[in-house]
């Protein structure tokens, strides 16, 4: 039937064609072959190792990136190797991979490319070896260093990895003093990455930064960000923020020209009490789309909209209407609020 995708490939299929005449047939090949790891672990392992020694760098990246979706801890001596090609993609996928497995064998080689000349290789040992170190204070002086690091882009994961390891608690007073003098950063993105860290930890210092991205002022390629700094604009209450972010979620004049955060600046709007956004996120409840009930369902809980706990309530039983995932993290959020 015309416009099917194909079939994926069998095992003996998949081996046979990792060794193709053709690249693009081997790099298929590599990704099918990730899918019988657990049934045929070692004879999996063993093809795809072979392809990080294959002459396209496609295909060597390729597999470094199938390696560490299963986890191939076996293959540490391979990756570490791979650590060093000549090419810059097949670099940051090794060293990708190292960080996912989590080796601690794997520690030294990363430490050592988070001082590497080449800043995409800086780049993806600041997510890896924080992954693999044993000892949380080495993690934070790498993210430290790295938060100082002159490419933009390596500043800015930096930031991200600094959120990781604090988890659930405030970052390490070192980071959040760092954090605040990026807020003066040359980049938007390494701005609104410190205002985001500073404001999770209930520091407002960067709540300027954060506005303007929200109202559009200011712009950045960084699509989680804008989403992350949309809605802390209405955790944090801020109220010159409201005709922007109304803007977004219902459209300009005549309701025209759909956001593609939308989602986000309702759910912003409600949580600063907007009767507008609190009846549309409550009214889809309702909806006959398990969809777009989950996504009012998610909504009502990001924003603590109280009124809606006994609606979401009513779902538990009801997995055929919204993703019962969605509906339990709702309600958890709604239940550290007070009852209206």
């Amino acid at each position: 039937m015309l416009g099917l995708p194909p079939l994926p490939r069998t095992l003996e299929a998949a081996l046979r064609d990792v060794s193709s005449k053709k690249p693009e047939i081997r790099a298929e090949a590599v990704r099918d072959l990730v899918r019988y790891s657990d049934d045929h672990r070692a004879q999996v392992i063993r093809s795809i190792e072979g392809a990080l020694r294959d002459e396209d760098p496609r295909v060597r990246g390729l597999a470094a990136m199938a390696l560490s979706d299963i986890g191939a801890k076996e293959t540490l001596p391979a990756l570490l190797v791979a650590v060093e090609d000549d090419d810059a993609y097949v670099r940051q996928m090794a060293i990708s991979a190292l960080g996912e497995i989590g080796d601690a064998r794997s520690g030294e080689r990363l430490r050592r490319a988070l001082g590497d000349p080449r800043p995409e290789v800086r780049f993806q040992a600041v997510m890896a070896f924080p992954r693999v170190t044993a000892r949380k204070e080495d993690a934070l002086e790498a993210v430290l260093s790295a938060m100082e690091d002159k490419d933009a882009l390596v500043a800015h994961v930096a930031l991200r990895m600094a959120e990781e390891i604090a988890g659930d608690d405030d970052p390490d007073p070192r980071v959040a003093k760092r954090a605040k003098a990026l807020l003066a950063h040359e980049s938007t993105s390494v701005r609104l990455a410190a205002a985001i860290l500073l404001a999770r930890a209930g520091d407002v210092s960067g709540k300027d930064v954060l506005a303007k991205i929200a109202t559009g002022d200011l712009t950045t390629t960084e699509g989680e960000d804008e989403a992350a700094a949309i809605e802390l604009c209405g955790e944090l209450g801020l109220k010159e923020t409201k005709k922007g972010l109304s803007r977004r979620a219902f459209g300009g004049l005549l309701g025209l020209g759909r956001d593609r955060f939308q989602w986000h600046a309702r759910v912003a709007l409600a949580r600063m009490g907007d009767g507008r956004a609190i009846r549309e996120i409550v009214s889809e409840l309702g909806s006959w789309d398990p969809g777009k009930r989950t996504l009012a369902v998610a909504a009502a809980g990001r924003a603590r909209i109280t009124s809606a706990r006994d609606a979401i309530r009513a779902l538990r039983d009801a997995p055929e209407k919204a993703d019962p995932g969605a509906v339990e993290e709702a309600l958890r959020a709604l239940d550290e609020e007070p009852r209206e």
